[in-house]
């Protein structure tokens, strides 16, 4: 992943970092629990929540507002609210929107209130998860670095994706007995993520010093200006925000696609169809970070950004589910073989005081491409079939893919861009003994919760 300045790992250089490795990091180790328990927590709401806000209204249009609620605090002030996770220790952000959002969903859990505090309490809940993300993403490089970085990132990442379908099946079935009990919980794993979190991170200076301030919408600013100011991080953004325009389309179609192809399975196809990606991500995301030595990795950037979109377009002949669902799950194998090898690309070429920030504009760029390719190809699937609609988009997307493919920059760059940001990180060494650095060419910050 990284030129000799800024590699410290303890394993050979033609291979990959081990899992031991990334959790012998106690505080990796704590990062990660307290993600999972809030994974599988906010998964279960989400879930359980579509179905308390039915009971109550009696209402698809509220229930869908109840899921889709979730998302707008990034479209709305992601990159603000990160920023706020720069001017203030990454440690006592965490633990605070966690103790927040624990008050908040306990709240919701009371049974009878009404709809639209219901709505009202999930919005201001969901606007804690942007500089709780933010901060956890910005933490990450200070816990590991170069190789153990990228695989830590991946490790998240498909934990992420596994928690999620988990989270949804949990979800639903408790909801089916009380979706108060599914909200409950959600509430007990953030008081649980800020007890982890608080033993077992180390409580760092913000990476904003007092000097640095100004005002937080020109700070956000600032965050956008590094991003796509910066040559290798304007590469990246654009590789990444490229792929989730066509990578997210079957996921976002599931319904309609199974409701077109007919069957008395019909609900059965919609969850294979779903869940179809984040499988494909999760094999992806664990074989390529553990089979494929750091230089292999990066190599394979390119052909798996076209790959992603590539393997969808065989839909236009229309096939039967499973082979959707096959399909589905080879681009999200493509994906998760480019996504943590950028991952660890872009958190390790920003200079340190810029992390939270630049993954605000990250995370808000996923979202709004996501929902854009849903809602593009939504509305063509009201005038055109499904199988057309995919197809064709997934052309697009290859020919897209191709040219971000081509401008990609090429591995000194991103040794340079590196070294570069190396040199504003603060003077900490990672826990653990520091070795002779190894020969290791370059390889959006983390989703977390």
């Amino acid at each position: 992943m990284e030129a000799h300045p800024v590699s410290d790992e303890r394993h050979a250089p033609d291979r990959p970092a081990t899992f031991r490795e990334v959790f012998a990091e106690s505080e990796y180790r704590a990062v990660f629990v307290a993600s999972c328990l809030s994974w599988i927590g906010d998964y279960m709401a989400k879930a359980a929540v579509t179905v308390l806000v039915y009971q109550e209204s009696r209402s698809v249009a509220l229930s869908a507002a109840a899921f889709a609620v979730s998302y707008l605090p990034w479209l709305i002030g992601g990159p603000l609210l990160a920023t706020l996770a720069e001017r203030y220790p990454y440690r006592r952000v965490m633990v605070t929107c966690d103790l927040v959002r624990m008050v908040l969903i306990g709240v919701v859990a009371i049974p009878g209130l009404p709809v639209p505090l219901i709505l009202v309490l999930l919005f201001v809940t969901t606007l804690a998860n942007s500089p709780s993300q933010a901060a956890r993403s910005a933490t990450m490089p200070l816990i590991l670095r170069g190789d153990r970085l990228v695989l830590g990132l991946s490790l998240s990442l498909s934990t992420g994706q596994a928690a999620q379908i988990g989270g949804y099946l949990a979800g639903a079935g408790i909801a089916a007995i009380d979706p108060h009990v599914a909200m409950l919980i959600d509430s007990l794993t953030f008081l649980a993520s800020a007890l982890i979190i608080q033993f077992g991170v180390r409580l760092r200076p913000s990476a904003m010093t007092e000097h640095h301030r100004s005002y937080l919408l020109r700070e956000t600013a600032e965050g956008f200006q590094i991003v796509f100011g910066t040559p290798v991080l304007r590469a990246i953004a654009v590789l990444v925000f490229s792929a989730m325009l066509f990578a997210i389309v079957p996921e976002g179609l599931a319904a309609a696609w199974a409701a077109e192809q007919g069957g008395q399975n019909e609900r059965l196809a919609q969850a294979l169809i779903m869940i179809a990606n984040p499988i494909g991500f999760i094999l992806g995301s664990l074989l390529i970070s553990r089979a494929v030595p750091p230089e292999g990795r990066q190599r394979l950037i390119r052909p798996f950004a076209v790959v992603a979109p590539l393997a969808l377009i065989p839909a236009l002949v229309d096939p039967p589910t499973a082979v959707v669902a096959a399909l589905a799950t080879v681009s999200g194998f493509a994906v998760a073989g480019m996504m943590p090898v950028a991952n660890g690309l872009f958190v390790q070429a920003l200079p340190h005081g810029f992390r939270a920030r630049a993954f605000g504009v990250m995370a808000t760029g996923t979202q709004v491409s996501q929902g854009a390719a849903v809602l593009l190809t939504g509305l063509l699937a009201d005038r055109y079939d499904i199988p057309t609609v995919v197809g064709l988009w997934s052309v697009a997307g290859v020919l897209l893919m191709l040219v971000a493919a081509a401008n990609w920059p090429s591995p000194a760059r991103f040794n340079a861009a590196i070294a570069e940001a190396q040199q504003s990180r603060p003077a900490e060494a990672p826990p653990g003994p520091v070795v002779p650095p190894v020969r290791r060419p370059g390889g959006p910050a983390a989703a977390n919760r």
